[in-house]
């Protein structure tokens, strides 16, 4: 009614005249939607309608005060009201303006019997060209709930139409009688004089202010008193928003909400990304009483299982759209379908990055129409070619999340993520993070590790290859392609690293010097070691190496938790972790993105991929802030050729070693004991010339 009906009419016409049964703050908010083109076009109104009685006016009337001034007083209430209600205070501040300048009057309309009233409930409408003649009636009253919310219905007459024509004048003729007070049985008297005041106050108000005026940004953030509005994110009143926080949504607010938001791990992604649908879905509200859907989109399940348990905070159920498509989507459906009706004030729809990519999603998105926010968390995974495409055009507003949002190796999809959810609107960097206490202190003990005769014979053969496949022209995006030839070889260069078999006895004296701590994590290398496959042998994985040294040899209470770890079971391994009933976590790319772990305090590397991406996030999990943590200790097992070989060249040697010490020195600039982490390497450097990396 409002969309195809209401609207479009008022902002065609150049007079409006309605007389409703009811005066409530949000008839001023439905009209305050359509009236500015409608005052553009030198638009004049003319509303009659009855107050809503309290029982205190009726008591008033019943012992004989004046009725019109009961009445008189009743609808000023209500007008005060509306100047505390963020639905109809815009609405209020445009009627002012037009209020301000005379082109707006105001009526009220009464059965007045000898010592009571009687209410005008009337329902009908006109809108004027110059020409023409739209008359309308129905049940329709003029509230939010009248033409929103409930089931209503209105008749239409049209004056050039030879079957309305007659309909229309005689309804335009009933207004009249009324507006001159010639209707019989009713009373119609002035109000406008008497609303003046109220409403010009509020025009003074809201005058000259935008949209970014009204956004609640900069200063105290939303309440949970917002809860009261069904479907709505509100800001947990136990939640401390912090200043950079604030900072960030306010950025992208400013950027008409597009952005991304580049921050540390552990330094509060996800709440802020849902302080920011908070305040949006409030603006809405305020602005024109729209509803919005949030869809957050994560990499992982238990990430979708994660973000829900933060957005039940924030006062919301999410849907939880994964696995079979039978499990969610009728249910999204129905939530879609009651945002556009109105029934619904907002919502939440939580997938995986697999299943928002499927068709069935993809149709859900198509089939909504309204206001619509795409947060992406780890936002670099969407720039991949198969996801990118799938990004919707019609979202609004757009938040992208994530530490390191470059695709490593792929400008191409780097571009696109930058083409859709547009710049990088906040930043904030591990250092600064540790600056402002949002993450914990560390140190950083890397351990040399030395390939054997056979790795680093392997290590030459592949470099060798890869040379020559880049000699020959191919193309570097297949860097980022694991399937391509180029890919295979560098994830078997990078495996030989990672599982190289000194790792475990390092690991072995590490772990030994802390057995008796807790809240220990262990980054695996995935699959097995390069040679035992080239040999053809079915040999033991890294992981399952690890835990026997852990778990058999230094008596550690200790779990995996991998792929193949049941959801359920990983939920059980971080409650007994957090307890400290677990000592060590045996992990490999499981915890890489989103998983919260908060009390780990020692993280060991046994693996990390040339991929900032990788050792990045890796830091980040073990210096999130807990109770009773000060600060966190990394050990990174870092691989160097052995000393006297003849296996490999010495520039491919001085490759190997530049991967690695960029990671270290990304890691020790950081740390609490620079100093030390540079001495330890100085022999290395020295051999190899490599100070200047």
């Amino acid at each position: 009614m409002v969309e195809d009906f209401y609207l479009p009419a008022l902002a065609s016409s150049v007079r409006y005249d309605r007389a409703v049964g009811y005066f409530t703050a949000s008839v001023l908010a439905v009209l305050g939607q359509g009236v500015d083109e409608f005052a553009a076009r030198g638009g004049t109104m003319r509303i009659v309608a009855s107050p809503y009685l309290d029982q205190e006016d009726i008591d008033d009337i019943e012992a004989g005060y004046e009725v019109r001034a009961v009445m008189e007083r009743a609808a000023l209430r209500d007008l005060k009201q509306a100047t505390e209600d963020p639905r109809a205070a815009r609405g209020l501040g445009k009627l002012g303006q037009l209020v301000a300048e005379g082109r707006i009057d105001f009526k009220l309309a009464f059965v007045e019997q000898p010592g009571r009233v009687g209410m005008y409930h009337e329902k009908i409408g006109i809108f004027r060209d110059g020409r023409d003649v739209v008359a309308f009636k129905g049940s329709a009253n003029e509230t939010r709930s009248g033409l929103v919310g409930n089931f209503e219905a209105i008749e239409v007459f049209r004056s050039w139409d030879p079957r309305d024509a007659e309909r229309a004048a005689r309804i335009s003729e009933d207004f009249d009688d009324l507006w001159n007070d010639r209707t019989h049985a009713l009373r119609v008297v002035p109000f406008t004089e008497a609303a003046k005041k109220v409403v010009e106050r509020i025009a003074q108000t809201t005058a000259g202010r935008n949209d970014l005026d009204e956004l609640p940004i900069g200063g105290a953030p939303i309440t949970a008193a917002a809860q009261a509005l069904t479907g709505m994110l509100a800001i947990p009143q136990s939640l401390a928003v912090r200043d950079y926080q604030k900072q960030a949504v306010q950025n992208w607010f400013r950027n008409q909400g597009h952005g991304i938001l580049r921050m540390a791990t552990g330094t509060g992604k996800t709440l802020t990304a849902l302080s920011a649908a908070a305040q949006l879905s409030s603006f809405l509200r305020k602005k024109d009483d729209s509803s919005l859907l949030t869809v957050v989109v994560a990499p992982y399940q238990h990430l979708v299982d994660q973000w829900a348990k933060d957005i039940e905070w924030f006062g919301i159920t999410p849907i939880r759209a994964y696995e079979s498509t039978s499990s969610w989507s009728s249910r999204a459906y129905e939530l879609v379908q009651a945002l556009t009706l109105g029934a619904a004030r907002g919502a939440v729809i939580v997938t995986t990055n697999a299943t928002f990519g499927g068709e069935p999603f993809q149709n859900l998105l198509n089939a909504y129409t309204g206001p619509l926010l795409l947060i992406a968390d780890e936002a670099h995974n969407l720039g991949a070619r198969h996801l990118r495409t799938q990004l919707p055009d019609k979202a609004q507003y757009r938040l992208g999340l994530s530490a390191t949002p470059e695709r490593w190796f792929d400008d191409a999809g780097t571009d696109a993520l930058k083409d859709y959810f547009g710049d990088i609107v906040f930043e904030m960097g591990i250092g600064e993070a540790i600056r402002r206490r949002a993450l914990c202190r560390y140190t950083y003990t890397p351990v040399l590790v030395e390939l054997d005769d056979e790795e680093a014979e392997l290590y030459a053969e592949v470099s060798g290859k890869i040379a020559r496949l880049i000699a020959a022209g191919t193309d570097l995006n297949e860097f980022a392609d694991t399937d391509s030839p180029l890919g295979k070889l560098l994830k078997k260069r990078a495996d030989i690293v990672g599982h190289a078999r000194g790792k475990l006895a390092a690991l072995h004296q590490e772990i030994k010097k802390r057995c008796k701590g807790s809240h220990q994590l262990i980054y695996c290398a995935e699959g097995k070691h390069p040679l035992l496959f080239q040999q053809g042998i079915d040999g033991p994985r890294q992981v399952d190496q690890v835990m026997s040294i852990v778990g058999n040899h230094l008596h550690m209470t200790a779990a995996r938790y991998t792929s193949q770890t049941k959801r359920a079971e990983r939920q059980d391994i971080l409650r007994r972790f957090e307890r400290d009933e677990l000592q060590t976590i045996v992990s490999m790319r499981c915890l890489d993105e989103g998983v919260d772990v908060p009390a780990s305090r020692t993280a060991y590397l046994l693996a990390s991929s040339s991929n900032p991406r990788q050792f990045i996030q890796r830091r980040g999990r073990v210096l999130r802030k807990a109770p009773g943590k000060d600060r966190a200790d990394i050990v990174d097992f870092v691989v160097v050729p052995p000393q006297g070989g003849e296996a490999i060249q010495h520039e491919t040697e001085r490759s190997l070693l530049r991967r690695e010490l960029a990671r270290v020195a990304e890691f020790a600039h950081l740390a609490d004991n620079e100093a030390v982490t540079l001495d330890t390497l100085r022999p290395v450097r020295e051999r190899y010339g490599l100070f200047d990396t």
